[in-house]
């Protein structure tokens, strides 16, 4: 891990993090004065707010240096999206683009700064007990009836970038329950990071052990920075498919093409 070793490195981490900071949270202060209103009129849904979530993401590529680059569309109306995850940094990637409300591990509710911005732009938060499995699928089942798009890593955990693992299938079950089986879409997207110049074919990834802090300064230290290349597949029609193992398959197959054609395009 590199960390800032002298005046520059730090100098470059203040230019870089101070604005990100002020951008962050300033429209965080924003967003909840605007949800102040938003809450009464619209309850769960959230017609204004998303786009003050997708200014803050992509502002914050352009503060750190990292190219974005965005191939096909993300999809419209009520479903979700489905990605390989490689690092804190999917979060802006996936946000920059399109309007999407996370699922995530409860844990990150609990975590300074991360936790209040999940929970701010509306990320649904789940625990892994089996025992509540039926209570939050109705959760998803209410946001999705809410027209929100929502959007879960399958694999599970982060990876090294370099790889996408198995998707599990559990969450899956949620858009196969109910009415709204008929008129929902799930959408497979690749995330593919390259490294800057000369630096670890990692050096975005952000798994196992690893800290965010230390990551994050690694990032914002570095003086020449890589890219991010987003890939929106072709949604999958749920109501064409025979079960959740189905429709997990067919999303990790389209997400890991795109991320090995991605890789070795790099």
């Amino acid at each position: 891990m590199h960390a800032p070793r002298g005046l520059r490195d730090w100098l470059r981490v203040l230019r870089r993090g101070v604005p990100l900071v002020l951008v962050t949270f300033g429209c965080l202060g924003v967003m909840l004065l605007v949800r102040l209103i938003e809450r009464p009129l619209f309850g769960i849904r959230r017609p204004w707010t998303p786009a003050i979530t997708c200014f803050v993401c992509r502002s914050a590529f352009v503060l750190m240096g990292i190219r974005r680059e965005v191939r096909g569309a993300p999809m419209t109306g009520p479903g979700a999206q489905v990605a390989n995850h490689s690092s804190w940094l999917d979060i802006f990637t996936l946000n920059a683009s399109d309007r999407v409300c996370f699922v995530s591990k409860a844990e990150v509710a609990g975590w300074p700064g991360i936790g209040w911005l999940a929970r701010a732009t509306g990320t649904v938060f789940i625990t892994r007990d089996r025992r509540q499995a039926q209570a939050q699928a109705g959760l998803l089942e209410a946001r999705l009836a809410a027209g929100h798009r929502l959007l879960f890593f399958p694999e599970g955990t982060s990876t090294d970038g370099r790889r996408v693992l198995p998707f599990k299938t559990t969450l899956f079950q949620a858009f196969l329950a109910g009415p709204l089986r008929e008129r929902l879409r799930v959408q497979p997207v690749s995330v593919i990071y390259r490294a800057p110049a000369g630096e670890d074919p990692r050096f975005y990834g952000w798994w196992a052990d690893m800290e965010m802090g230390p990551h994050l300064l690694k990032v914002l230290r570095q003086k020449r920075q890589g890219s991010v290349e987003v890939i929106y597949h072709p949604p999958v029609e749920v109501a064409a498919v025979a079960g959740r193992k189905e429709l997990a398959a067919l999303c990790e197959a389209a997400v890991r093409e795109g991320v090995m054609a991605g890789l070795e395009g790099a």
